[in-house]
């Protein structure tokens, strides 16, 4: 799980803006599906690391446009490379309580 406290100002930045990235299938944002890996600024590139809840993800492309505007839309970042990994394999227990009391997931 992404830890907040550990990333730069700019990276912090970076992760509030992402929370607006809302999925269009459950209506939580990305942040909060416990999507986000990891998100390091070099210089004016974002890189993202994340994942998706299923392989072959119909969203997938739309995500890649709406992350990387979501990015960019950050001072001073200009470009945004978005790298997608299977591990470890996303599950309801990686989202926020805010997420599951959203989707009534309870536990």
């Amino acid at each position: 799980m992404l830890e907040v406290e550990n990333l730069s100002d700019q990276e912090k930045a970076v992760y509030y803006a992402l929370k607006d990235v809302i999925d269009p299938e459950l209506q939580v944002d990305i942040v909060d599906l416990g999507l986000i890996y990891g998100i390091e600024v070099i210089d004016k590139t974002c890189k993202i690391t994340m994942t998706l809840t299923i392989m072959g993800c119909p969203l997938s492309e739309w995500l890649n446009n709406t992350i990387t505007k979501a990015a960019k839309s950050v001072a001073n970042i200009n470009d945004c490379q978005i790298k997608v990994v299977w591990y470890p394999q996303w599950n309801p227990s990686m989202m926020s309580r805010i997420a599951r009391m959203t989707l009534g997931i309870h536990g």
